[in-house]
């Protein structure tokens, strides 16, 4: 599945051929990036019979204190902030926490390298990233540096960039995909929604090979479905140390006996990163690690 347009599907078959589709009663949850079933009703038309078993999945709030898929088999996750604005690197570590849970590789894009700026700090968070094995990269929609090596790494994989408001998402997407626009426009005059395309999940296939997941609006993906274990599993830099801690219910925060804490008090772990632990934990997540609170590790 390409795209949602209202409550049609837009539908590309095997062949290349766009539907478009609606779902049956019973399939209440179908993503852009789904594999499905379709039973054709027309030349351009059908029926969305059932949806095929995915490899990862994206969550996002929704009302109710419910979740929806964003998108579906995703294979890695880009990142994406920015000389200016400011990083947010507390949503930066939410993504990565959620990518790490929904076994989603993951990287980070550095756009508008062009601006002059003073780097000092934001080089040294970003260390601490490079340090933990996420791939991070140099870019600059305008100036087009660093596309050829983002490409090359976007080639026959399916993948998404998130990130902050403001750091230009939308201008690298129209650089990796130059003729976006027409698709958008075919999509539009198939579905009749006019502009309001634009604002819907869409993927596109790449150039060079792979597939582009566009999501506008979406900064947030949801930690509700994962406890306070999955959050400190989704630090993976944490994990050489978790397994050092004399309690299995530690929460690595002042517990006695932590390992990650005293990591971080030698200065092996960032204290910024760990602070913004903390901070995920206080956002809501699930305090459960064990039942047990007496259990040494």
């Amino acid at each position: 599945m390409i795209a949602h347009l209202g409550r049609t599907l837009a539908v590309e078959t095997t062949a290349g051929a766009l539907l478009l589709c609606h779902s049956r009663r019973r399939i209440i949850d179908v993503a852009v990036g789904d594999r499905v079933q379709v039973e054709t009703t027309g030349p351009e038309s059908g029926v969305v019979t059932a949806v095929l078993p995915r490899s990862t999945a994206l969550l996002r709030p929704a009302r109710g204190g419910r979740t929806r898929t964003v998108a579906a088999n995703i294979e890695r996750l880009w990142v994406v902030l920015a000389v200016a604005p400011e990083p947010d690197f507390l949503l930066v570590d939410q993504i990565l926490a959620v990518s790490e849970n929904r076994g989603i590789a993951a990287g980070l894009l550095l756009n508008k390298t062009d601006l002059a700026a003073d780097r000092t700090q934001l080089d040294i968070e970003l260390s601490h990233y490079a340090a933990a094995s996420y791939p991070v990269l140099e870019v600059s929609a305008h100036g087009r540096a660093g596309l050829d090596e983002l490409q090359h790494r976007l080639r026959a994989t399916c993948s998404m960039l998130a990130g902050q408001s403001g750091v230009g998402k939308s201008s690298l997407t129209n650089a990796l995909i130059p003729d976006r626009s027409l698709r958008v426009n075919e999509l539009s005059a198939k579905s009749g929604l006019g502009r309001h395309t634009t604002t819907t999940a869409t993927l596109y296939h790449l150039p060079g090979g792979g597939d582009l997941i566009d999501s506008p609006g979406v900064t947030v993906f949801g930690l509700a479905q994962m406890s306070g274990r999955d959050v400190a599993h989704g630090f993976r830099e944490f994990r050489e140390f978790i397994g050092r801690c004399r309690f299995n219910d530690c929460r690595h925060l002042d517990d006695k006996g932590c390992a990650v804490q005293a990591a971080v008090a030698a200065g092996q772990l960032s204290s910024t990163r760990h602070a913004r632990y903390r901070r995920l934990l206080e956002k809501g997540v699930s305090a459960a690690f064990l039942t047990s609170s007496a259990s040494p590790g």
